[in-house]
């Protein structure tokens, strides 16, 4: 029996969007609508050039339809939307994003589709919730994802990606915890779109509690993405040291006469505010385990970290380092956005967790930070 095909629609085409659309595309389990849109003219006349190390060198590929915008895709049904936008609550809102598909004509023609949020950032998806929840249409279904990823938009129409692509999916419960068992209906809801980023070649997980993956995903975006934001360094600045090899140069690396300062004070800050995550963890009730998010996960993610940019190779810089040297917002901007830093000291408030020096980063960030150095 041929398994009915599923209509996606895949919102952003950068990097993530590119890419999970050739992923989705690829499955042969689905149709799939994209909206790109400050790269609709280049993608429609030239297609978009894959250059992944994974999947191959692909130039001239194309959606099975591309639209500009959400209202000209917003004229069918769809099973899954995929959400790939930057997560920027203080500038646009999600529902502002979707609000073709939140409002009449589309909410008297179709059932609301499930939302598959490929967002890192915590409770990114809250403010859909609500909208959706507004309809009166039954209890939204949204997706949270925690996603490893390493792709680039290289031009408006070139997407660099590398040998992996690492999504882990569960059920947004709002304002939910410690639930951590998937009902049969949501797991109808996991499995469809999982089997279908699995068949095209995704390396995908599904979780009965989504929450504690994606805060421990977000261990590196707060800690050392705010590192390299604030002090316009990046990661090889504080782990690799300098070329052993006289045929072999690469800039940054340790120097020497101040490799001792890193170790006195840089490391232990690290620690620190990560340690400080591991204690909000523990109000949350995230359970000290493989299952929860384990005391072991500050030393593991600083050792991990250091062993990727100890290499001579090792050239990417953390996201918010490349949005601030384009003068592209953070995802730290005002003390109430829903991101990964500003709900984490929200969060460290209504639970009573001491922050300290994760609140000295944020308000740093907040001010300014080192524009220059």
């Amino acid at each position: 029996m041929t398994a009915t095909m599923k209509e996606i629609l895949v919102v952003g085409f950068g990097g993530v969007g590119s890419i999970y659309s050739l992923i989705a595309k690829r499955s042969g389990l689905a149709r799939v609508t994209a909206v790109a849109r400050s790269n609709y003219d280049a993608v429609n006349q030239n297609g978009m050039h894959f250059k992944s190390s994974k999947y191959g060198d692909i130039p001239g590929w194309r959606p099975d339809r591309l639209c500009k915008s959400v209202g000209s895709a917003a004229d069918t049904p769809y099973d899954y939307v995929i959400l790939t936008t930057k997560a920027l609550p203080d500038i646009i809102k999600t529902p502002t994003i979707l609000a073709p598909l939140l409002t009449a004509p589309y909410i008297e023609k179709y059932p609301q589709p499930a939302y598959v949020i490929l967002q890192n950032g915590l409770n990114v998806e809250v403010d859909l919730y609500h909208a959706i929840k507004a309809l009166a249409q039954g209890e939204p279904k949204i997706i949270g994802t925690s996603l490893y990823i390493g792709t680039n938009l290289l031009a408006p129409d070139v997407v660099e990606h590398n040998g992996f692509d690492r999504p882990t999916l569960g059920i947004y419960r709002h304002n939910d915890f410690t639930t951590t068992t998937n009902s049969p209906e949501e797991t109808v809801i996991l499995e469809g779109i999982a089997s279908i980023l699995a068949k095209g070649g995704s390396t995908v997980s599904v979780v009965p509690e989504i929450q504690r993956k994606k805060f421990s995903k977000n261990f590196w975006n707060v800690a050392f993405s705010s590192l390299t934001s604030l002090t316009g360094y990046t990661l090889p600045s504080v782990f690799r040291p300098p070329p052993s090899d006289p045929s072999i140069q690469y800039e940054p690396f340790v120097a020497p006469k101040t490799a001792h300062l890193i170790n006195e004070f840089t490391i232990p800050t690290l620690k620190a505010i990560m340690e400080e995550l591991v204690s909000l963890a523990r109000a949350l009730g995230f359970p000290d385990s493989e299952d929860g998010l384990p005391s072991s996960t500050v030393e593991s993610i600083l050792n991990n970290t250091a062993s990727i940019h100890v290499s001579s190779e090792s050239t990417h810089a953390k996201l918010c380092e490349w949005r601030r040297s384009v003068g592209s917002p953070f995802l730290v901007l005002k003390p109430y956005t829903d991101s990964s830093l500003s709900f984490r000291i929200r969060l460290s408030e209504q639970w009573q967790a001491n922050f300290e020096a994760l609140s000295f980063v944020y308000y740093d960030a907040l001010f300014g930070g080192y524009p220059d150095r």
